[in-house]
């Protein structure tokens, strides 16, 4: 398998850069704690490392990862059908399936108390279920971001059933309806799971936006965050 890759990445390379020799090359399959693939130019030499969840994966899918990775390296535009191809792939349910035990048995998920300085985010996201979903959903464990990010403001992380909000929302200059927007958009990742439509991951489903919509503050909540 390893020669077989060695002669993909060989082949895509020439199709990327006819004319220029492919550089010596390094593949490895690693232990990443998710479906990461990354490649470096070292002292003109490519080291590339693929997910371990990827061996055996079928020979386009391969040279679909090979394309994006030195396309990536290279700063070509990526070809529609390699980046479709390899979405497909790791969208499928099996695939999922795989990278979030992974990533439960790997991942080290760092997790601080839901209980902040202002905010309560178990009791949040208590009122939210209560308000809005009948009380049916399962409460995951909820946490304060460790730092302050503007970056990502809140993420609902399936593999590790946990809600992390920033820990800019934790102070008494934050109206509370911006923290329980930021929540509720959460419990609908929750509700409404990342759904494979053809070869793209749908994450806001048509649903999931209508639910959307239905926060009564929705207005108030998106003027703050862009100030914010």
């Amino acid at each position: 398998m390893r020669e077989g890759l060695l002669e993909i990445f060989q082949d895509e390379h020439r199709e990327l850069r006819p004319g220029a020799a492919p550089p010596e090359l390094k593949i490895e399959f690693f232990a990443f704690a998710n479906i990461n693939n990354t490649i470096r130019l070292r002292e003109g030499r490519l080291l590339v490392r693929l997910s371990d969840l990827l061996e055996g994966a079928p020979e386009g899918v391969v040279r679909a990862i090979a394309h994006i990775l030195l396309a990536k390296m290279y700063r070509k535009p990526i070809d529609r059908g390699h980046a479709a191809r390899y979405r497909k792939y790791v969208g499928s349910h099996e695939v999922v399936n795989k990278a979030h035990l992974v990533r439960q048995m790997r991942g080290r998920k760092r997790l601080h108390s839901p209980q902040g300085h202002v905010y309560d985010l178990d009791a949040v996201f208590e009122d939210l279920n209560r308000r809005f979903f009948h009380g049916l959903l399962g409460r995951p464990r909820m946490s304060w971001s460790p730092t302050k990010t503007r970056r990502i403001l809140g993420h609902y992380d399936p593999a590790h059933n946990a809600i992390v909000i920033s820990r800019i929302f934790d102070q008494f200059s934050v109206p509370r309806y911006a923290v329980e927007y930021i929540v509720y958009h959460e419990m609908l990742h929750l509700k409404h799971p990342v759904r494979l439509r053809g070869s793209r991951r749908c994450v806001h489903s048509a649903e999931f936006q209508a639910e959307e919509k239905l926060f009564p503050q929705l207005e108030q909540a998106n003027a703050f965050l862009k100030r914010l």
